[in-house]
């Protein structure tokens, strides 16, 4: 897996520590060394300030927090908190929406609070400095701020999805800002997703130059996401917002598919390296990455970057997270160790239509791949919290043979710090979908190219088909619990909730209860860091139910 051009310059980028922020309620970080002052007068600068956000929204994922794409996850119907046996429970509090998991645990999202927040920031300033910008270039200038705008629709759609009432900020501020109504935020968040749809040129970054174009935002994710922000908001709310349309949603998805930009890649495995992986020896990169199509294929509309130069001195560049996927200390080639969060449901296993390919390639069967026989499973396994069995696939790290790390090909790589997989944030096959959804005269079509990757015969289209599909397209990709919401809260609680599914937990019987009234209580979202509220005075409120 490359490291992208964008990547590249987000490194040069984060050692000039050009961002200058302001102390205040939402914890954001000052950093002076460039200032407002003596930046923000060229076009390169705004480059690099254009960089700096999306350093701040890779940050997300790349520092301590929860991490929006394992959050997703974990609250979700298709895997359990799980973790380390002795671990804290942490995880259980957001899988079970229930503090009593764990009542210390009062701010498990205060450090993606604080990044998101500071990723909004530089936004916030790029926009706000733009005009005292020489542009040379009224296409350049068009494509950056398109970005900029989307980048902060993006990090205020993952918030509010989360959190429901969050402060709205598109001004820095040392103001203390109350939470606003989620319609306000919602609209900045369509109009931002516009503007770069009317900014952004279709060839600004065309596929055929991956190399260079991979991780930039482009017309077509803005359009996909501006399909996706609407399905959520109409769903979720039951409102909608003056000028944002299904209409709309849906020409925009036609046009990401008649820009002939995308395809699905053939066979389902070969969007994911582990799905994909050969057991390979150090420095094999060949067979390591096996048949994967590679990051940027032609099915990736938008994807996160990392890199794998990430350490402990403050470089935060890597998928942080990835780790917390892999087996519970367990290298068995090519899987990767990790720390074992995030095992899934069985029952949700067994829900797959029989011949579907994408099961195989989601998901790490660890008896039927006989990960059981390895030497160091027995240890694995009781030191394992909610063992069932199975194990994400698509994010699991990478190791060659003898057990060693693949985030190097030389191996000398830190199997904790330095994955660097992609977060793949929109793929072809969803624009598809919710096409077909959103009442496109080819829905059937879309619908039908969607299953024969997969291996499936046709089904008709109809509401409830369109999200069964959704349900294993995008497993174990953030998008099947936000899918669950905009179906309606009861209808997530229901779907969510079990009875008492059998696990073990360090070799012991354990089961898995998860109350539908919990769910319900909170509404599916997260709860506020408690911390944040007692610097904002109170000014700031507890989400219901938390």
């Amino acid at each position: 897996m490359r490291i992208s051009t964008i990547t590249k310059t987000l490194l040069a980028f984060m050692s000039l520590g050009i961002v200058s922020c302001s102390e205040s309620y939402l914890d954001v970080e000052s950093k002076t060394e460039s200032n407002t002052s003596n930046f923000y007068k060229t076009q390169n600068d705004a480059y690099r300030a254009l960089i700096g956000c999306y350093d701040g929204w890779r940050q997300t994922s790349s520092n301590p927090g929860f991490a929006f794409y394992v959050a997703s996850e974990v609250m979700g119907a298709e895997c359990f908190g799980a973790t380390g046996n002795t671990d804290g429970r942490g995880y259980q509090v957001v899988d079970r929406f229930d503090i009593a998991q764990s009542s210390s645990d009062l701010n498990l999202y205060e450090a993606d609070w604080a990044r998101y927040y500071q990723g909004i920031y530089r936004c916030n300033e790029l926009i706000k400095y733009e005009p005292q910008i020489e542009w040379k270039n009224e296409t350049l200038k068009g494509t950056y701020m398109g970005e900029c705008h989307a980048l902060r629709a993006i990090l205020y759609f993952d918030l509010v999805r989360m959190f429901g009432n969050i402060p709205l900020l598109t001004v820095a501020t040392e103001e203390n800002v109350p939470q606003a109504d989620p319609a306000e935020v919602y609209q900045v968040i369509f109009d931002d997703l516009q503007f770069a749809i009317d900014n952004i040129p279709a060839d600004a970054y065309p596929k055929s130059d991956t190399a260079n174009n991979d991780g930039h935002i482009t017309k077509y994710a803005a359009e996909a996401l501006y399909a996706r922000a609407y399905l959520y908001y109409t769903g979720y709310y039951g409102a909608s917002i003056d000028g944002v349309t299904k209409d709309k949603a849906l020409a925009y998805c036609e046009d990401v598919i008649s820009s002939g930009e995308y395809d699905l890649v053939a066979e389902y495995k070969n969007l994911w390296p582990a799905a994909s992986a050969g057991i390979a020896e150090v420095g094999d990169a060949v067979t390591l990455l096996g048949t994967y199509a590679g990051d940027g294929n032609c099915e990736t509309v938008l994807a996160m970057k990392f890199t794998n130069t990430q350490d402990y001195n403050g470089n935060n560049d890597s998928n942080r997270w990835q780790v917390m996927l892999g087996m519970r200390n367990l290298p068995v080639a090519p899987y990767g160790r990790g720390w074992g969060a995030l095992t899934v449901n069985p029952q949700f296993v067994n829900q797959y239509e029989a011949g579907d390919t994408r099961k195989k390639a989601s998901i790490i069967d660890i008896v039927n791949e006989g990960i059981v026989n390895a030497d160091g499973f027995e240890a694995s396994y009781k030191d394992q919290r909610e063992y069932t069995g199975y194990v994400i696939k698509k994010y699991s790290p990478l190791c060659f043979a003898d057990g060693t790390s693949a985030v190097k090909i030389d191996g000398s790589g830190g199997f904790q710090e330095q994955n660097h997989q992609d977060w793949i944030i929109m793929r072809y096959a969803d624009v598809l979908l919710m096409a077909a959804e959103l009442g496109s005269s080819s829905a059937q079509k879309y619908m039908d190219k969607v299953r024969a990757r997969a291996g499936l015969q046709p089904v008709a289209v109809s509401q409830a088909s369109i999200m069964k599909e959704r349900k294993f397209e995008f497993a174990f990709e953030a998008i099947n619990y936000w899918d669950l919401l905009r179906q309606g809260v009861d209808y997530a609680a229901q779907q969510i909730a079990t009875n008492g599914i059998d696990v073990k937990s360090g070799g012991n019987a354990d089961k898995v209860v998860i109350a539908a009234e919990n769910i319900k209580a909170k509404k599916g979202l997260c709860q506020i860091p408690q911390n944040q509220i007692i610097l904002s005075n109170g000014v700031l409120k507890q989400n219901a139910g938390w």
